[in-house]
């Protein structure tokens, strides 16, 4: 009976589990989609034009190495932009795990650890196997020494704001704060992307390409967790 009574419990969260895995998997199969269509269009060079237009309307037309605006918002567009680097994302990353750790879900912190690691393992080897120049239309208004396609800010934005906040989502009840964070995380990974057209470090569809490779595999990752919880495999949240 109380074999029986397991099992019943794992149906019927598998069966919970079923409807968001089937949403996540095709938005997933969405960007990935979108990714592989954009990148098309980026390797015969049909987006150059529009790239091109799209940089250059974000500049002074009398001096395309000053971005629009007042010198402010440049600034702030190096600190959205810092939202989307190395140190920001890694220490995000590492209180993201260090807390589910102390909460004794070591599973489900090394479920994030995985994402975050694959996630820049899987922008690195994509930005090796198009290396496409960074713009050189304007001046940069960031330090770069990688290439341009896909934009490492926004697919890792994506990938760790992304993942994190589906993660803390999904131990709200209220639906409006469910809402608020997705939401929150959602606005995060697209100000990094605008940053880095505003400051002249990438192409447009740079940032697009990162945005949908990021957002894929955060999509993923999150899918292979719901299935894991499921199973019994990671810790459910606490509800």
């Amino acid at each position: 009976m109380a074999g029986g009574s397991r099992m019943g419990a794992l149906a019927r969260q598998i069966g919970r589990a079923e409807w968001p895995i089937l949403l996540a998997s095709l938005a997933a199969a969405g960007a990935i989609w979108a990714f592989v269509e954009l990148a098309d269009e980026v390797v015969e060079g049909s987006t150059h034009a529009i790239d091109r237009r799209l940089l250059l309307a974000l500049r002074s037309e009398a001096d395309p190495a000053e971005p629009l605006g007042p010198a402010w918002l440049e600034e702030m567009m190096r600190d959205f932009t810092a939202l989307g680097g190395v140190g920001v994302l890694t220490l995000l990353t590492v209180g993201a795990v260090g807390y589910l750790f102390l909460t004794d879900k070591w599973r489900a912190a090394l479920a994030v650890l995985l994402s975050v690691a694959g996630g820049i393992l899987l922008s690195t080897l994509i930005k090796m196997g198009f290396d496409r120049p960074r713009p050189d239309l304007v001046s940069h208004g960031s330090y770069v020494y990688t290439a341009s396609f896909p934009s490492g800010h926004s697919m890792m934005a994506a990938v760790v704001y992304l993942t994190l906040g589906a993660l803390l989502a999904r131990v709200q009840s209220p639906k409006r704060a469910k809402a608020y964070i997705l939401v929150s995380a959602v606005l995060l990974t697209i100000l990094v992307g605008i940053s880095r057209v505003y400051l002249g470090v990438h192409w447009p569809t740079d940032v697009l390409a990162g945005w949908a490779v990021g957002a894929a595999w955060a999509l993923l990752c999150w899918v292979v967790t719901l299935w894991l919880q499921a199973e019994g495999k990671v810790e459910r949240e606490a509800v």
